[in-house]
């Protein structure tokens, strides 16, 4: 017969459990699972066989008291902050803040500073007849308002100048 090697168990009979306890288990955490048993002593010493036959101590086991329902309890409520929304002259997929919807932004151009100031700039330049109008009509040189499709809530709006 040759002797155990360090990764075999002794030949005989043991009474020490085969797996450990899980960690549930161990710390009574929920009270779905019950608190086990403790464990059963050896033979008349108290001790258990460990894998190289030697006596050990059996393992302790600890509960965790149950919490007591306070009756001055707080209720939680979560809040999710939505990041600052850029606008510029595109349209803008986003969350609308009226009516909680996935939504893209429709697009209203109306006539802003950049837009009187290029119209000022072409009267003087000499477009009298009507050509210093042309700034009305150029949708790269008005003011853009982002509005919900859904709710027609205003929701932004870029300023050119």
């Amino acid at each position: 017969m040759s002797a155990p090697g360090p990764y075999q168990a002794a030949a005989g009979p043991s009474s020490a459990p085969t797996a450990p306890p899980s960690y549930e288990e161990t710390v009574a955490i929920n009270s779905y699972y019950p608190t086990p048993p403790g464990p059963v002593p050896g033979p008349a010493t108290g001790l258990v066989a460990g894998p190289d036959g030697k006596g050990m101590n059996p393992p302790a086991y600890y509960t965790q008291p149950m919490p007591v329902p306070n009756a001055n309890a707080i209720a939680v409520q979560t809040v999710y902050v939505q990041q600052p929304v850029s606008f510029f002259d595109r349209p803008v997929q986003m969350c609308c803040p009226s009516c909680s919807k996935m939504i893209v932004t429709q697009l209203s151009y109306n006539a802003g500073a950049l837009t009187w100031l290029s119209c000022g700039s072409l009267c003087l330049l000499g477009c009298i007849a009507g050509c210093c109008f042309i700034p009305f009509c150029v949708d790269a040189l008005q003011d853009v308002d982002h509005y919900c499709p859904n709710c027609k809530a205003l929701l932004g709006s870029y300023k050119r100048l």
